[in-house]
């Protein structure tokens, strides 16, 4: 079994842009990338009273993602992930070497 590292902010922070929120409750989302390990499998939290549960951790780096990727981030292609990712970290750049964790979630 592989040791996870310590989690950096609550599950409950997991998911929280109100489109992203949307998407995860009409089942279109079902992958939150972050720079810090938010939930562990099998932990759950809610999105306006529906449950999810984490169903995967993975860590992989940015250059690996591809549209289906993003389109399991709630985003039709990885052009406009990568544009909205930008624009909503002022400051940030895509390096393709990044690490991010990858949360997998469902509604339970």
């Amino acid at each position: 079994m592989t040791t996870l590292p310590p989690k950096t902010c609550s599950v409950e922070r997991l998911v929280t842009h109100p489109k992203l929120v949307a998407a995860a409750l009409a089942g279109s989302k079902t992958q939150q990338r972050r720079d810090g390990v938010y939930g562990y499998p099998g932990e759950e939290f809610d999105l306006e009273g529906v449950t999810f549960v984490v169903t995967d951790l993975q860590r992989e780096r940015l250059g690996d993602m591809t549209d289906e990727h993003a389109k399991a981030e709630g985003y039709p292609s990885l052009a406009l992930y990568r544009d909205i990712i930008l624009k909503m970290h002022a400051g940030m750049t895509w390096n393709e070497d990044a690490l991010v964790w990858v949360h997998s979630f469902a509604i339970k």
